[in-house]
C-alpha cells in the first residue's frame, strides 16, 4: 500500500507579514497603526491603547491591555503590528471563520436565526454595510429562510460554495 504524499504548509518567518498582505492592504495596516498610534512615537503602547478604546467609547482595564501587549514579541512598532496581524490572519480558513461569525446569532444553538437579526447585521456589520439593492439581490439567490427563520449551516454554504455568483446573476 502506498501513502500519498502530503505538501505541508511552508512557515513563514516570524515578522515576514510582506507576503501576507499586499500593498494597499498594508496602507490600510498603516493607517489603523498611526491612528492607534496616539503620542506619534512609532510605538503603541498601554497609553496609545486606552486612548483608542476611549474614543470608541469603551474603557479597558489594564490587565486586558497588559495582556494584548504581551502578544508582541517586544515593543508594538508597526512591523510587529503587522506581523501580529499576518500570524491571526494567515492560514484562517474564511469558511470556518464565516461559521463561527454567523454561529454567534444562534445563542440556543437551534442551527437557526431570526431573520430580522440577518437583516440587521447585513446593514450594520463592522465593515462595509450592505445596501437594500444588494439584500434585494441576496433574497434572489433564493437563500435558507423560511417562516422568518434562517438556516444557519444552508446560509454559510450558500455564502461560501457559490453564493457570490448567485448575488452577481441577479444583480445583472
Amino acid at each position: 500500500m502506498r501513502r500519498a504524499k502530503v505538501a505541508l504548509p511552508q512557515k513563514r518567518a516570524k515578522g515576514d507579514a510582506s507576503q501576507a498582505f499586499d500593498q494597499k492592504q498594508i496602507q490600510e495596516f498603516k493607517e489603523a497603526f498611526t491612528i492607534m498610534d496616539s503620542n506619534k512615537d512609532g510605538v503603541i503602547d498601554k497609553n496609545d491603547l486606552k486612548n483608542t478604546y476611549a474614543s470608541l467609547g469603551q474603557v479597558q482595564g489594564d490587565s486586558v491591555l497588559d495582556a494584548m501587549l504581551k502578544e508582541a514579541s517586544g515593543p508594538l512598532n508597526f512591523g510587529t503590528f503587522l506581523s501580529l496581524f499576518g500570524e491571526r490572519l494567515t492560514g484562517t480558513d474564511p469558511d470556518e471563520t464565516i461559521a463561527a461569525a454567523f454561529q454567534l446569532f444562534d445563542h440556543l444553538n437551534t442551527g437557526f436565526m431570526s431573520e430580522d437579526q440577518l437583516i440587521k447585521t447585513l446593514k450594520n456589520p463592522t465593515g462595509e454595510p450592505l445596501t437594500e439593492e444588494e439584500i434585494k439581490a441576496m433574497y434572489k439567490g433564493n437563500p435558507p429562510i423560511s417562516g422568518g427563520k434562517v438556516d444557519v449551516q444552508a446560509f454559510i454554504k450558500m455564502i461560501t460554495t457559490g453564493g457570490q455568483d448567485e448575488l452577481a446573476k441577479a444583480n445583472a
